[in-house]
């Protein structure tokens, strides 16, 4: 049976802080005191403002317990029951109004058990609250629950004096067997939930990241919930653990527990009707609405949970969006969008930049031996419509899956490619280069998009979203090797010949480079991306073959064009001194959407582990200080890219090769440009897409008129640029 304690009505409001947890010297209010920072100076009542108060029909247990300040209204506090220390700010004879709620400022119909409350507030009829520190101006109306323990974390994966460790809540990220668990804190960016989950082999460093989370947040008990300045919250069910910033609006959410939801005047957040929210952290400007449940939980700024989306044990990046569906088990970078009823993510890391079909079932254990597999995709991930994936895969950036269900495990590493299932032919096909032949549209502008969508409030972290940057380009390093070696196993098939293992990289890129007919009639096989027996064909290999290489060189001349106006360098002498005399094209690992070379992520966990670092504030130092150098990386490695595309050394890079480098630029980008434009003509050339449209008015009224493309023009209106600026190096130079 249910064991009610039952004690003195007396008592109702003190012994917050059970005795043997408080300092000594100090009583159940220190830590209060240090919390409420209002700067308010509180009395106590005169006899005549008690009086007036009992004459409204409040009620105190001790009314020497109920402070005010000098502009205390009492006439504005109706129908009231007090318990405990309670201290009130001004209250003054006006209304808030607020998207249409208008209420009168005071206290009304509520029952206030030790808290402290701003100036000119509005409480009415919030049944319970208890042990809260209210700021100024702030709105509660229609609340049946708001209280907090003397043992809340709000939201972080710590622990209070007193407790256990089988009470800590971790964040089972990843992998659904809790593998690679972390502790969820305030202000935890996506790098630092990777870092946590991924090096799972070095013990000292997984004690760090657990040492660093302790140290950000005391263990004493006895911390109040606190309601920043502004904030509105109406017609709410059970707020319980929850601390709340500023100007947030919260609106019928039905049980928010153990929280911390960060809100500010330039990135205030939102929670809506229906909301189920338990063990989490919401970031800066975040948008919750519509029957959302979450538990276990991270939300990055300026990220959005619509529509009955659930998000368990995962942590969502910053600009993200998920809609209706079901998120278990993920680490999501920035930059998601997943908005159909029937998809489900789950044990997924997932690089950002990333959009989920409807019918998209990613990372379901169920078609595995065990609850213990995983996907990793990186960045640009998009399966499409009914896709089903097998555990464990692997995706390179910018992987399109085409429709079907894929029976076997995948390891795609070539990027931009399309992977589709031929259930007639009983073989996986892929096509490299797909995005570049066939929807340069939705690359570049996706590339746009998500720049302007970046509504963090705090940039400091640079977060990639080029589709061309050290990852990919190194990707596609990677992939020229595996094409060069297939097509040369393929002729070798062909052929009857015997090509020494050492010899297929040279005898592919021959054949690429010189016999692109021939290659036509060969079918070219991959070994290691699917473990079946069945045929892994690569179609247009040619093609894609001469486009990453075009794009490499387009990446290191794009940014030598960078480096020059960022320097603003006036002559190939001066240029040529700043040239990388030993660049390095390195690995490059993507930490939360922030790309970094290895050697400084190698670097970083070697300061943690031997106690050089005692932080999460270093780290997040650590990324600051990338982001400040990565233009200035991500250009040397630009310029290693080139010289190693081009199979030169730094002396052989000449004004002549620039030069001929530059035209080449253009060619390139004038190609890129009207792929743009191609793509999406194509929506309007496509008689089974016009055939809706009775007329082409109709059509262009809804659709909009090709050519007042807002993106495609100003890809064209950039395109022109570029070659404004490169035929003024070119004459600047003397080239």
């Amino acid at each position: 049976m249910n064991h009610i304690n039952k004690k003195a009505i007396s008592s109702l409001g003190y012994g917050f802080i059970p005795k043997e947890f408080i300092p000594k010297g100090k009583n159940e209010y220190h830590l209060r005191n240090i919390q409420n920072r209002s700067g308010i100076r509180y009395r106590k009542l005169t006899a005549a403002e008690i009086k007036v108060l009992e004459k409204n029909d409040n009620s105190s247990d001790n009314w020497s317990k109920v402070l005010v300040s000098d502009s205390f209204d009492p006439k504005l506090v109706k129908r009231c029951s007090f318990f405990g220390l309670v201290r009130i700010g001004k209250l003054e004879p006006f209304f808030h109004e607020f998207n249409n709620l208008r209420m009168p400022v005071g206290l009304y119909n509520s029952t206030i058990i030790s808290s402290d409350i701003g100036d000119n507030v509005v409480i009415d009829n919030v049944n319970f609250m208890s042990h809260y520190i209210i700021g100024n101006d702030t709105m509660l109306v229609n609340i049946n629950e708001l209280a907090t323990t003397d043992h809340s974390k709000f939201g972080n994966g710590v622990l209070k004096d007193g407790e256990n460790e089988a009470v800590r809540v971790w964040m089972e990220i990843c992998n659904e067997n809790a593998g690679r668990s972390v502790l969820p804190f305030n202000g935890m960016l996506a790098g630092d939930a990777w870092l946590w989950s991924k090096y799972r082999d070095d013990e000292k460093l997984l004690q760090k990241f657990k040492e660093f989370t302790d140290k950000k947040f005391d263990t004493q008990r006895g911390y109040y919930g606190k309601i920043g300045d502004r904030t509105v919250i109406k017609n709410c069910r059970i707020i319980k653990d929850v601390w709340i910033g500023s100007d947030a609006y919260i609106k019928g959410a039905n049980k928010l527990k153990n929280l911390t939801i960060n809100s500010a005047p330039e990135a205030k957040s939102q929670i809506g009707e229906g909301s189920e929210l338990v063990n989490g952290i919401i970031s800066f400007g975040c948008r919750i609405f519509y029957g959302v449940k979450a538990v276990r939980f991270m939300m990055g700024s300026n990220s959005q949970l619509k529509y009955g989306a659930r998000l368990i044990n995962s942590y969502l990046g910053d600009n993200s969006t998920i809609s209706c569906c079901e998120v278990l088990n993920s680490l999501i970078f920035p930059a998601h969008e997943q908005h159909h009823n029937n998809s489900f993510l789950c044990a997924a890391t997932v690089f950002g930049q990333s959009n989920m079909a409807a019918g998209a079932t990613i990372g379901s254990n169920h078609n595995s031996r065990g609850a213990d597999g995983e996907i990793i995709a990186g960045r640009g991930f998009w399966p499409g419509l009914c896709v089903s994936l097998k555990h464990n895969s692997k995706f390179a950036s910018f992987t399109i899956i085409a429709k079907g269900d894929f029976p076997s495990e995948l390891n795609i590493p070539v990027p931009f490619s399309l992977v589709s299932n031929d259930i007639s032919n009983d073989k996986l096909v892929i096509m490299p280069g797909y995005w570049f032949m066939y929807n340069m549209y939705a690359l570049a502008r996706n590339a746009g998009k998500y720049t302007s969508r970046d509504k963090r409030s705090d940039k400091t972290q640079e977060i990639e979203y080029d589709f061309l940057a050290p990852d990919s380009i190194n990707e596609m390093f990677e992939s020229l090797e595996l094409l060069k070696k297939f097509t040369a196993q393929a002729y070798a098939r062909k052929t009857n010949k015997q090509i020494p293992e050492k010899d297929l990289s040279k005898k592919g890129e021959a054949l690429l480079e010189r016999n692109k007919e021939e290659i036509e009639e060969l079918e070219i096989l991959a070994e290691g991306f699917e473990n079946s027996s069945r045929k892994v064909q690569l179609i247009k290999v040619p093609e894609a073959y001469g486009l990453f290489k075009e794009l490499i060189t387009y990446y290191g001349i794009s940014q030598l064009l960078r480096f020059i106006k960022s320097h603003n360098i006036i002559s190939w002498e001066k240029l040529f001194a700043r040239l990388p005399r030993n660049p390095d094209r390195n690995k490059w690992k993507n930490i939360g959407g922030q790309l970094i070379p290895d050697t400084a992520i190698s670097s970083l966990t070697r300061s943690i582990r031997f106690g050089k670092m005692t932080g999460w504030d270093e780290v997040h130092e650590f990324y600051n200080k990338k982001s400040k150098s990565y233009q200035t990386d991500k250009f040397n490695h630009a310029f290693a890219s080139l010289l190693e595309i081009l199979k030169l050394s730094p002396g052989k890079f000449t004004k002549k090769t620039f030069r001929k480098l530059l035209h080449q630029a253009v060619t390139t980008r004038e190609w890129m440009t009207k792929g743009i434009y191609e793509s999406r003509a194509k929506d309007y050339q496509n008689p089974f897409r016009s055939m809706v449209y009775d007329t082409q008015e109709e059509m262009d009224k809804v659709i909009g008129k090709l050519k007042d493309n807002k993106f495609i023009l100003l890809q064209q209106e950039e395109t022109i640029d570029f070659k404004k600026q490169i035929e003024e190096i070119i004459a600047r130079f003397e080239l």
